[in-house]
């Protein structure tokens, strides 16, 4: 399950998107804008309070697997941005992140993971109460809300979201998903799965596709090669620094090193990855040990 501690811990970036309000500092060190206290299930969500104390339950659950075949898939279709949730740059746990202008034309791979019962009811980052019986998920930099095809490059199932939350803030995850979004496409129980996260941008689509047929196709076809995670340490134009990267990895053998040529608008660059790595866990885990080195966080490639 999802490492969630974030998604909603600054809650500026949930509120400093609202033309004319004033956030203030909360006790807890947050910062609180207007009041956006809801009831759901006899409990009232009050997101003035800090992260540790916000939520009824201290650890994420999920209920036993549900059936999600009569749960609808929402249909795109254009809509303003959110009040909320849209603040950009943002800064969460020391990194910032800038959200992007439009969705039109998103189509990135990694690594997803879900949240669950810990976060039903409570606000997301647009101010929408959390409903993990539906499709939605979080995004750190898609625009709020937005809409994508996420499909599990591993079974090749696929299932449109609503994103309307950001997160999540663990640096190895792309997108964080709804329960029921997670258990359609084979991603609960385990966890965690590859992924494709295609954009769907409903005011162009002579793109994309009418709803209809968004709701119908498939990102990446059923019976695709298994895909393999490669942590991205660099891209290098001094090629002379790859080279010395790639040694320091190769002698603390965490796993193979792989050093590629490739052209990048005309310029040459030396990609240096870790892998193939065989699970997501492996992956966190060799991530760590390269920090320990000294070396800069590798980004996640999923091919």
């Amino acid at each position: 399950m999802s490492w969630r501690a974030g998604v909603l811990a600054i809650v500026a970036l949930a509120l400093a998107g609202c033309g004319g309000s004033h956030p203030r500092p909360s006790h807890g060190g947050k910062v609180a804008g207007p009041r956006a206290e809801g009831r759901h299930g006899g409990f009232r969500d009050d997101i003035s309070r800090p992260q540790s104390s916000r939520y009824r339950d201290n650890d994420d659950s999920v209920p036993p697997a549900i059936d999600v075949s009569r749960i609808p898939e929402p249909v795109p279709r254009i809509e303003p941005r959110s009040l909320y949730g849209n603040k950009s740059p943002y800064t969460v746990l020391g990194k910032t992140y800038r959200v992007l202008s439009d969705a039109r034309g998103y189509d990135e791979r990694g690594i997803a993971s879900f949240y669950g019962a810990k976060f039903h009811g409570y606000k997301t980052s647009s101010l929408e109460n959390y409903d993990m019986y539906a499709f939605s998920a979080a995004h750190k930099t898609l625009p709020l809300p937005s809409y994508a095809r996420v499909t599990n490059l591993e079974n090749g199932k696929s299932v449109i979201v609503r994103i309307n939350d950001r997160g999540p803030f663990h640096e190895n995850r792309l997108i964080d998903l709804s329960y029921a979004a997670a258990v359609k496409i084979g991603i609960w129980p385990k966890g965690t799965g590859l992924v494709e996260v295609r954009a769907i941008d409903p005011a162009h689509r002579d793109d994309d596709g009418t709803a209809e047929e968004l709701t119908a196709q498939a990102a990446v076809p059923s019976g695709s090669a298994h895909p393999a995670i490669w942590l991205q340490v660099g891209a290098f134009s001094d090629l002379a620094n790859a080279d010395r990267v790639a040694t320091r990895l190769r002698s603390a053998r965490l796993a193979p090193v792989q050093v590629t040529d490739v052209e990048v608008n005309g310029h040459n660059i030396r990609r240096v990855r870790v892998g193939p790595l065989d699970d997501v866990d492996q992956a966190d885990r060799v991530t760590d040990q390269i920090e320990e080195l000294g070396l800069p966080r590798p980004q996640v490639a999923v091919d």
